[in-house]
This record gives structure tokens, C-alpha cells and sequence, in this order.
């Protein structure tokens, strides 16, 4: 009888595309590149470039290895189970290889290419993504998203530091509007997919706290939230282009939280507002970001 352990036939580069997770990365691409263009400062194309690159392979990286090391729990639950470690399309090993190779690369281009402040940043967010949030508190708090989030909120002081070589107020507002976006955000997701996550034994805000006090958080995360995104203005950092989209995109993503955070459990079955403000929220990040650059071009 052989009982020898079959070999996994040879993931294609379509799998390795998905390990990056390419949607959140574009996210993260976008917050990056719109932290450079912010910036009082130009840069030449080609060093702007490899920044966004290096910046997008360092996202990749951490994607790879976040799934690597959740491959269990991904293939619990029903929105990951078609990723590729739990899919069976690669092994692991080759999952990790790829994961601390790409990590590597992305952070000595970014210093040999760009500045050793942008690289230094790139580590950090890599390494806080990998080891803060997937290894040590994924598992073990449901307030998992709020401290790991910072995680996805380095990219504009990334783009900024690959500008200028420091870093200042304005992209440190930036950081921190994407900071407490993360909390409402991901809690609305987690809301209407909370089945997967208890499946899983992660221990997210609905599925320990139960949906009441989830939608009281999104709720007063929204509060700080919405004081960041504003704040660049009365500060005097952007002008009235920024100020008042600002105003407008927050006043809707308030009116949305609003809607979720006095919800009633079992009022309605569809988890609608739920899905809005997710889906709203990410037009909302690309929307205020995109104003911002706008508007310090308007202002040069």
C-alpha cells in the first residue's frame, strides 16, 4: 500500500496573484500613491514608480503570508475556501518562500531605489500585518481589526516618505483616517459573514459581543473617524475642495452608520445596510483620497 503523501501539482501564476490578495492591494496601492502626490514635493517618474511598486509588493507579501499562516482558518470558512493553500493548488512551503522572498525584495528596492525612512516604514507595515495582527492577535481578541488596522493605514506615510524622506502632519492625519475607517469598515463585513468567522473559531466582534454591540462600535468609531477626515482642513493643510468633500463623503458615511449602529437584531433578514456601508465605505476611502490630492494640487 502506498501511503506516501501525493504531490500537489504546480501552482500557476495565477495562484500567486491571488496569495497578494490584488483587492486589497489596490487599496493600498491607491492610499500610497495618493500620500506621494500629496506630498509638497515632486518626484521623478521613475523613482515614483518604484515606490508604488515596492509599496505594492510589500501589500502582496503580506497577503501571502497572512494566508500561509491562516490556511486553516481560510479553508473554514466559505468566502476563503477557494484560495489556493485551501483549495489545494500549493503547497505551503511554497506559499512562505514567496511571502518572505517578495517581502525582502520590496524592502531593500525601496531602500537602495527610493530612501531608508519609506523602507523602514514598508517593514514595519509588513511585519505588524504578519506578526501583530494575523500571528498574535487574529486568534486571540476581537478587537483583532482596531489594533491590526494600522497595519493597512501606513501606505499614504509611505508614499509621503518616498516624496520627501520624513514624514509630517498631514500624512499622519492620513494614517490616521484609514486607521479608524478599519474598525466600521471590517465590522460591517464581519456582520453579514459572522457565520464563516464563528465556523472558524475567530473570535470577531459579532460573533463574541454579539451584533448589538458591534453596531454600537461601528458607531462610535465613526466619531473619531470622521474628526481625522475633516481635520486637514480647519488645520489649514488642504483647501476648501477637500474641506467640503470631506464634509459631503463623511456626512453619507455617517448617514450609513447611523442606519447599521440603531438597527435592531432581526429587524429584516438581508443585512442590506450592513452591505451598503461596506461597499460604500471603500468608495469612500478612494473618493476622499482622491479629493485630497486634488486639492493640494489646486493649491500648488
Amino acid at each position: 500500500m502506498d501511503t506516501t503523501t501525493p504531490l500537489l501539482p504546480p501552482a500557476d501564476w495565477r495562484d500567486f496573484l491571488a496569495l497578494t490578495k490584488p483587492r486589497v492591494m489596490t487599496l493600498v496601492v491607491f492610499t500610497g500613491l495618493c500620500g506621494m502626490l500629496a506630498a509638497p514635493v515632486g518626484v521623478h517618474p521613475v523613482i515614483g514608480f518604484t515606490a508604488i511598486l515596492c509599496i505594492a509588493l510589500g501589500a502582496g507579501a503580506a497577503g501571502a503570508l497572512n494566508q500561509w499562516y491562516e490556511a486553516d482558518i481560510d479553508a473554514a470558512m466559505r468566502r476563503t475556501q477557494q484560495r489556493p493553500l485551501p483549495a489545494g493548488r500549493m503547497d505551503r512551503q511554497a506559499a512562505l518562500h514567496f511571502g518572505v522572498g517578495l517581502s525582502a525584495f520590496s524592502v531593500i528596492l525601496m531602500g537602495l531605489a527610493v530612501n531608508l525612512t519609506a523602507a523602514a516604514i514598508l517593514l514595519v507595515s509588513i511585519l505588524f500585518y504578519v506578526l501583530i495582527y494575523t500571528v498574535w492577535l487574529k486568534r486571540r481578541t476581537p478587537q483583532n481589526i482596531v489594533i491590526g488596522g494600522a497595519a493597512g493605514a501606513f501606505p499614504p506615510m509611505i508614499g509621503w516618505a518616498a516624496a520627501t524622506g520624513d514624514v509630517a502632519l498631514l500624512p499622519f492625519l492620513m494614517f490616521l483616517l484609514v486607521f479608524l475607517w478599519t474598525p466600521p469598515h471590517f465590522w460591517a463585513l464581519a456582520l453579514f459573514v459572522k457565520t464563516d468567522y464563528a465556523n472558524a473559531g475567530v473570535p470577531m466582534l459579532p460573533v463574541v459581543a454579539g451584533e448589538r454591540v458591534t453596531r454600537h462600535q461601528i458607531g462610535l468609531y465613526t466619531v473619531p473617524m470622521a474628526i481625522a477626515a475633516v481635520a486637514p482642513w480647519p488645520l489649514g493643510l488642504t483647501g476648501p475642495l477637500y474641506g467640503i468633500a470631506s464634509l459631503v463623503l463623511t456626512g453619507i458615511f455617517a448617514a450609513l452608520v447611523l442606519r447599521v449602529a440603531t438597527r435592531r437584531q432581526g429587524e429584516g433578514d438581508t443585512m442590506k445596510p450592513e452591505k451598503r456601508l461596506f461597499s460604500y465605505s471603500i468608495l469612500y476611502l478612494f473618493v476622499i483620497f482622491g479629493a485630497l490630492v486634488a486639492d493640494r494640487w489646486m493649491m500648488a
